[in-house]
């Protein structure tokens, strides 16, 4: 079974900052290099500026991210509280199909265990995002960002009401609000403990940053510099319900196929591909009642129904399974992972994508199972929305 415990958090100070708007961001594996830009612009103490430091040709941009959390702290931009809590968080939204909507959890140190004791990834990683976190880490000893983990304990969200008015608020580009307060009274920090270590967790979001506190702690105990605070990563837990959660797909945009080749006709061994309306709010919709995914050229829309044999030689009852079958025999392109139906759209329209396919994304039930399994789901598959923003706590590595 994982072990979650409180810590002392690292914070934002009141006195020091405005808003929490102006200061937090989304996960560093979304942040456009606009979107970065932006970010920073809104404050000097966005937490972009450490989540994802780029190279300005100053030196080593990592390091530059460290002397920034150390500046930080010692001018009292963040404060640390005086003893471990647990982070209750909620982030409160309208979903895709207009209902209001909330996911309510619980931040904490999840203990680190090998995957499948105690902890269930759910998708594999790429080695890239992994390297760069791990420079990160080595540089910061911080857990900047939580990863997302889901319980199937029944009764997390029992403990977690907020209070009438939670302090620290932010409300992101897509006008979904986030609230965060801290968690300190022993009897509920006892329960939400006792939920969360009943059943194995299973992550939903940040696979690479779970690998790379793995890889950290071997490191470490390899040096003989070893310590407690390396034996956990900073984890949102959520419990395991549909009601609890809002599971998009990741689409595929493919990039420099060849002039004039025949998407359709490549596709065909493995669905059955037909044209369609063009692509609107409402192709989500069509591809859930085809059951098929969605082809985008420049000139045409189309519904790809897979075909029996295309199930029976992926991985997974999954389209990323699917297409990832169907793309083996493609010419040299380039894969590019996109959420958001409507910016593979635009990608397509403007020439920077040949083409793009829309999958259908896995359902909770799937996910469960599949991690349960002990096997994983091709790289991006599952896109979990709304995303906690980074900087609403941060876990020191202090010890």
């Amino acid at each position: 079974m994982p072990r979650f415990e409180p810590f002392p958090g690292l914070r934002y100070s009141p006195s020091h900052v405005r808003s929490l708007d102006d200061v937090v961001c989304p996960p560093y594996d979304v942040i456009s290099d606009s979107d970065r830009l932006a970010l920073e612009a809104r404050s000097p103490s966005n937490v972009v500026r450490l989540e994802l430091p780029h190279d300005d040709g100053t030196g080593d941009r990592y390091q530059r991210a460290s002397q920034l959390l150390d500046s930080w702290r010692d001018g009292g931009i963040l404060h640390r509280d005086p003893k471990p809590c647990f982070y209750g968080y909620r982030m409160a939204f309208t979903d895709p199909a207009g209902r209001p909507s909330q996911t309510l959890g619980v931040i904490g140190a999840l203990g680190l265990e090998p995957p499948g004791e105690g902890i269930l990834p759910h998708e594999e990683t790429t080695p890239k995002a992994k390297t760069d976190r791990l420079e990160l880490l080595r540089a910061t000893r911080a857990n900047l960002s939580p990863i997302w983990g889901l319980s199937p304990g029944t009764g997390l969200s029992a403990h977690l009401q907020p209070p009438d008015h939670p302090l620290e608020r932010a409300t992101d580009e897509d006008g979904v609000i986030h609230e965060v307060w801290p968690i300190g009274d022993a009897e509920q920090v006892k329960s939400i403990q006792a939920a969360v270590e009943s059943a194995p967790v299973l992550i939903a979001d940040g696979h690479h940053r779970f690998e790379t506190a793995l890889n950290y702690r071997a490191e470490r105990q390899a040096e003989g510099r070893g310590s407690p605070d390396d034996e956990a990563v900073m984890a949102l837990v959520v419990e395991l319900t549909g009601e609890q959660l809002t599971v998009q797909a990741i689409h595929r945009l493919l990039v420099a196929l060849p002039d004039g080749f025949d998407l359709p006709g490549a596709l065909d061994e493995w669905f059955d591909v037909t044209p369609t309306e063009p692509v609107d709010r409402t192709i989500l919709g069509r591809m859930e009642d085809a059951g098929a995914l969605a082809v985008l050229t420049p000139d045409q829309a189309f519904l790809a129904r897979p075909r029996a044999h295309t199930s029976a030689a992926a991985t997974h009852d999954l389209d990323s399974s699917r297409l990832d079958v169907a793309l083996t025999g493609f010419p040299d392109h380039q894969l590019v992972y996109q959420h958001g139906w409507d910016h593979c759209a635009a990608a397509v329209a403007a020439g920077a994508a040949s083409a793009a396919i829309l999958l259908r994304p896995a359902t909770v039930d799937q996910i469960a199972a599949i991690s349960r399994g002990g096997v994983r789901m091709p790289p991006k598959t599952t896109f979990f929305w709304p995303k906690p923003r980074t900087g609403s706590v941060i876990r020191e590595l202090l010890s």
